[in-house]
């Protein structure tokens, strides 16, 4: 059966839809394979011996389980240590900016004041300046103020980079709030800052995780300022650390990859749990009633 004017066979709208919806399920599943291997191909890589790893062609499918190279990593490498220090820049970066990003982004969604618009496009525009562009002056900075191998003063530097972005995404939550709900609370004898305590805050809930955890995984992947800044062993964040495994004798491949999940378990749970929070926080100043 053909249609009449173009002569092409008829196909029932519930075909054309179940083929589309087919195209698009392969395409998925297409996608989500091509994203998954490496991290199933890691988890492989570490569970099994070294010898299947490195043969060729390597076996799809682990042929031998075994999870001794974790307590070899561990007893053999200062991975507790490396990962420690990751969790302290990463939750002094995360503290730091949550809380500066409250003030500045209160400050441009509901204060008026000469220079307001500007200051926000400076905060734009430092997005686009190259990180080791100031690396140089940074390092002399910090030497003369004797702060080399801190991991409060890496934190700094960490927050500073990721304070900007965090403050945009929380002004869009904060543009969300009814202006009407803080003259009502300003009427009723609430300053500035319990204003933001009392009624912002809690209102803005989703915003603050996802700036929480933008600023959490900032710190924990730090890697540039990190290998200039700290040339201490035992004050190395675990991605600086892993980088030195190479140096070392005696470092087989399911050390490498192991090494590389024990770094990644963490922010992935930390995301898996605020997942939720995440997405409506991000979303929240998307759409404005």
């Amino acid at each position: 059966m053909t249609t009449a004017t173009t002569g092409a066979p008829y196909r029932p709208p519930r075909l054309r839809q179940a083929i589309r919806k087919t195209l698009l399920y392969v395409a998925i599943i297409f996608v989500t394979a091509i994203t998954i291997f490496p991290i199933y191909w890691m988890i492989v890589s570490t569970i099994q011996p070294n010898k299947y790893s490195l043969s060729f062609p390597p076996p799809f499918f682990p042929q031998e389980i075994s999870f001794t190279q974790f307590g070899l990593l561990f007893a053999q490498r200062p991975i507790a240590n490396w990962l420690k220090n990751s969790f302290v820049i990463a939750s002094i970066s995360m503290l730091l900016v949550t809380a500066l990003s409250v003030l500045g982004a209160y400050a441009l969604s509901s204060l008026r004041w000469r220079g307001r618009s500007l200051f926000g496009l400076f905060l734009l525009v430092t997005q686009m300046l190259p990180e080791i562009l100031v690396l140089v002056p940074l390092y002399i900075l910090y030497n003369q103020l004797e702060q080399l191998n801190s991991l409060p003063a890496l934190a700094v530097v960490d927050a500073a980079f990721a304070l900007p972005v965090c403050i945009w995404i929380l002004k869009g939550v904060f543009d969300a709030v009814p202006p009407e709900v803080l003259d009502a609370a300003l009427v009723d004898g609430c300053s500035e800052f319990s204003t933001v305590w009392r009624i912002v805050l809690p209102l803005s809930l989703p915003g603050l995780v996802a700036v929480a955890v933008v600023a959490f995984f900032g710190g924990w992947n730090e890697f540039l300022y990190a290998s200039i800044l700290v040339g201490s062993t035992e004050l190395m964040p675990a991605s600086v650390g892993l980088t030195t495994l190479s140096g070392l004798s005696g470092v087989l491949v399911e050390q490498y990859m192991g090494a590389g999940m024990i770094f990644s378990i963490l922010p992935v749970a930390f995301y898996l749990s605020m997942q939720r929070y995440i997405i409506a926080g991000l979303s929240a100043g998307a759409v404005k009633g």
